[in-house]
């Protein structure tokens, strides 16, 4: 902390902006990964509640209600009013065959719903990336900076020189303890979306043989309410 402190009250206004910019790296990714870890928690734990639910009612109508009651995030309610949904009449979409209608509406409602959930991991990803150069650069210019100095002043000796590098190390430390976090974020957000990403398939592909399975389609069925 002192040596951050030092290297800001000697450093110039690149090596300033260097730090304010790791600064601001941090905060995103850390309000990334608290977000995300709040997020993924409540779809899980939706995605446990809500499917039973919602098999064991007796009709859609219920079913639909009973999934409402759990799925907070709203992960679950896209892909069911995709299978739900009737095409405009006197549309392109109505006049493929009712297969391929609910297949492409389940998967945009599919994709729509996976985006929500990807949220932020590009940024995590990007910040995981970057941030060690970031730091690195500070370093470069922290030494570049101390050692002009140094040579302006005339004052060489080791005693003069190590303190200044030292404190330009820092940056560098600090851009690996902002990339840490946000790799590991990264990886284990990974992780529990592939997770929800194979269940909301797994519950596409079952409305999709419902609906077809049924013999209504969804030139036939009722808008959901």
């Amino acid at each position: 902390m002192q040596g951050l402190q030092q290297l800001w009250e000697h450093g110039d206004a690149v090596t300033r902006g260097v730090a304010l910019l790791l600064l601001a790296m941090s905060v995103l990714a850390w309000l990334l990964i608290f977000w995300k870890a709040w997020l993924l928690r409540r779809v899980r734990a939706d995605l446990a509640q809500a499917l039973p639910a919602f098999w064991s009612a007796a009709e859609l109508a219920a079913a639909r209600t009973q999934l409402g009651h759990f799925d907070r995030e709203g992960v679950l309610l896209p892909l069911l009013d995709a299978a739900l949904a009737v095409p405009p009449a006197g549309t392109l979409e109505a006049r493929g065959e009712a297969a391929s209608q609910l297949t492409r509406r389940l998967r945009d409602a599919l994709h729509g719903v996976l985006g929500l959930l990807q949220t932020g991991q590009v940024a995590l990803a990007s910040i995981g990336a970057t941030a060690p150069f970031v730091g690195l650069f500070g370093t470069v210019w922290g030494v570049f900076h101390a050692l002009s100095g140094i040579a302006a002043s005339g004052a060489f000796g080791i005693d003069k020189v190590s303190g200044p590098v030292g404190e330009a190390l820092v940056m560098t430390a600090a851009g690996l303890a902002v990339a840490i976090p946000a790799v590991l974020g990264y990886n284990v957000f990974g992780q529990r979306i592939a997770a929800c990403e194979a269940e909301l398939e797994g519950f596409a592909h079952d409305l999709r043989e419902l609906q077809l399975g049924a013999g209504a389609g969804p030139a036939s069925a009722s808008p959901a309410g």
